[in-house]
């Protein structure tokens, strides 16, 4: 029996195009003893694909307070354990910081293999300031709260990123026109995919564009700050 504890492993995995997962994270998921994931069935595409035969479990939004007693135990016999999201970096928005807490606490070693995020992609395609930003995760369902997410963002000066859906995306344009029509906005869609998208324009064009397309796919909506460096509007 393995008398030392074992370590927890955050691993981050593609956001869309599958070939985006790094040679470390394949041996990594490869050599842990198991893999706890958000989603086992939709995590087995990837892990087939490579070959990664180690046993999974599921932990996620639902039941991570429960199994994490569990991951525990198995982390203080000496076993190692992987934790995947369903895409991009783990905790981003997605569940897994209960787990990385309490593994922490309990002094585990904790080893982060990084890579591909929807939010980083998304701010390095926009072409708008990121050396400070705001994240706002996903944006409320409801509009009035939506709207009052919104007018904070608007009243910053560094520009501002949040996850959309695309059941919400067109009313989501239709608040930030109504009070900020000449604000400049970048959708980024589909990011890695087939039919990665980025469409950058004021709240004005984007909301006429929208009006007449039908949203698909997963959006990140990228907005600036209230005044932009000249660098970013002189088109000469």
């Amino acid at each position: 029996m393995n008398s030392s504890p074992g370590k927890l492993l955050v691993i981050s995995t593609p956001i869309g195009n599958l070939e985006d997962i790094s040679f470390r994270a394949i041996e990594s998921l490869k050599n842990v003893d198991l893999i706890a994931c958000e989603n086992t069935r939709h995590s087995s595409i990837l892990l087939n694909k490579y070959e990664i035969s180690t046993k999974r479990i599921s932990i996620h939004k639902f039941n991570e307070a429960s199994k994490t007693e569990s991951v525990l135990k198995m982390l203080s016999s000496g076993k190692n354990i992987a934790y995947i999201s369903d895409a991009g970096t783990p905790l981003i928005s997605d569940p897994g910081a209960r787990l990385v807490n309490h593994v922490a606490q309990a002094n585990y070693k904790i080893e982060i293999i990084p890579g591909p995020s929807a939010l980083t992609s998304a701010l390095a395609g926009s072409g708008l300031p990121a050396n400070k930003f705001h994240f706002g995760g996903f944006l409320a369902t409801k509009k009035g709260a939506r709207g009052k997410e919104i007018e904070s963002a608007l009243s910053r000066n560094e520009t501002s990123v949040f996850f959309e859906s695309p059941h919400r995306i067109q009313s989501t344009l239709e608040i930030i026109n109504e009070k900020s029509p000449d604000r400049f906005l970048v959708i980024a869609r589909e990011m890695t995919k087939k039919f990665e998208e980025f469409l950058r324009g004021t709240a004005f064009e984007l909301n006429q564009k929208y009006k007449d397309k039908k949203p698909k796919g997963e959006f990140v909506l990228v907005m600036s700050g209230k005044k932009l460096p000249k660098s970013f509007t002189d088109k000469s």
